[in-house]
């Protein structure tokens, strides 16, 4: 299942999101906000970041004016690793590479158009492992409070 979280200036872009999910019969638990009434980003980049990191969700959408408000408090949150994408090649090596669990866009940055291919590229990468995932736990490390040696 897939989290999808937005403030009132990610409303609108939802609903491209939601296509794709519906193209992947993927489904989805919508945490808000729910129209495009002003919103506070952080409180629904926790909620999808709380339902990923518990297991309730296997993977999270975030959506803000710039991605970059709603993806710094998600990954306040242990074990979210979200990243901003605003192109289809940085959201494909994020999960590859950084095993993202959660996809953030900003929707006064790109349109529903590429936030579909985005999405669609995220959705069906798949992590390589390896020496990505010794990168990975490092950064797990760090969150535990570990100080790393180069």
């Amino acid at each position: 299942m897939i989290a999808i979280g937005n403030d009132h200036v990610g409303f609108e872009l939802k609903e491209a999101v939601i296509e794709v999910l519906k193209e992947h019969n993927l489904e989805y638990k919508d945490f808000g906000a729910y129209s495009s009434e002003r919103a506070n980003y952080p409180v629904y980049g926790q909620k999808v970041a709380m339902a990923v990191a518990s297991g309730e969700c296997d993977r999270g959408i975030l959506l803000c004016g710039t991605g970059v408000g709603i993806s710094i408090a998600a990954n306040k949150v242990k074990g979210i690793r979200a990243v901003v994408c605003s192109e289809p090649y940085s959201a494909k090596l994020a999960k590859e590479h950084n095993d993202a669990n959660i996809l953030a866009m900003g929707a006064r940055v790109i349109g529903p158009e590429l936030a579909k291919m985005i999405v669609e590229n995220w959705l069906t990468a798949e992590f390589q492992g390896g020496r990505h995932a010794e990168r990975v736990a490092l950064i797990s490390k760090i969150e535990d409070g570990e100080v790393l040696e180069s």
